[in-house]
């Protein structure tokens, strides 16, 4: 009996510790998660500067205070070297003086007159019958010459040049002279200021217009032997019958040809000495003195 009231209190004890023992639940633990890596490709462009010619016609179209003198020259030289050079093939005037005197008096296109009259050259009218604008230069309202294009102001250049007298010594110097053509023109009276040559010559070398000159091809002309017309001089006593005097012929030289002496032609031809001219008529035989004495 008292070892079942033992066991039974030791059931109760084990009992009442297990009971007050706390437990305590342990959260399941948390996955690590890792975050996740964005790829990132990275593209690189690489980029490659064109540089283009612009359209002069876009150019243009700009104010002139964008572009500096440069650009504007040589966008002029651009525009109109293959006129220039065409104008120089059918007249003779070099292409470096057209485009040094274009850009000059129209300021590389960008001049007043240039740019309400197409006038490249500052031609006054003179004996123009055709279009024409006033315009103050070293008189106010001075007389231009207008065109519908530029290609008729480059002609009418030439055809200036060309068709004047006062300008026809230029036309002697060589072609590749530019030098002696930009005087030419001062001292022939195209412009007014002394310092004209000096200016064309300067452009010129500046933006090597002397190059173009180069680049027409020469006309080749042929040389005309001249014909040698003799010119035969009939004696007033002569019946036009006999030997016609050449040039280089003697006395000596035609008795041989005609197998008589000296003095024999001398006796024909009634001469005083050995003189005879070019186109001389003598009389080699007995038989054309005769003739001779029949119309008498």
């Amino acid at each position: 009996m008292k070892k079942l009231i033992l066991l039974v209190g030791i059931a109760s004890f084990m009992i009442s510790c297990g009971g007050s023992k706390k437990v305590t639940s342990v959260p399941p633990r948390a996955k690590k998660t890792t975050p996740r890596q964005k790829s990132v490709t990275r593209i690189e462009r690489s980029t490659r500067e064109i540089i283009t010619q612009k359209p002069v016609e876009e150019e243009r179209k700009k104010p002139s205070a964008v572009l500096s003198y440069k650009d504007k020259v040589q966008h002029y030289i651009y525009e109109f070297s293959d006129i220039a050079k065409s104008e120089m093939k059918s007249y003779g005037i070099p292409a470096s003086i057209t485009l040094a005197q274009g850009i000059l008096e129209s300021g590389a296109g960008y001049g007043e007159l240039t740019q309400k009259a197409k006038n490249h050259f500052g031609i006054k009218c003179h004996d123009w019958q055709g279009d024409r604008v006033y315009h103050d230069d070293d008189l106010s309202q001075e007389c231009f010459r207008k065109y519908d294009s530029a290609s008729q102001s480059f002609r009418d250049h030439s055809l200036f040049l060309k068709n004047r007298k006062r300008y026809s010594r230029l036309f002697t110097f060589n072609k590749k002279d530019y030098k002696s053509w930009a005087r030419g023109l001062r001292e022939a009276g195209y412009a007014t200021d002394k310092k004209y040559p000096q200016k064309l010559i300067s452009i010129i070398e500046r933006y090597r217009l002397y190059e173009y000159d180069t680049q027409v091809p020469r006309t080749k002309t042929k040389k005309r032997e001249p014909k040698i017309v003799e010119a035969v001089i009939s004696s007033p006593n002569t019946s036009g019958n006999g030997y016609v005097v050449k040039k280089g012929d003697t006395l000596y030289s035609i008795s041989r040809r005609y197998k008589i002496s000296v003095e024999e032609l001398k006796t024909f031809n009634n001469l005083a000495n050995n003189n005879i001219a070019v186109g001389q008529v003598l009389k080699v035989t007995e038989a054309d003195q005769e003739e001779e004495e029949d119309f008498n």
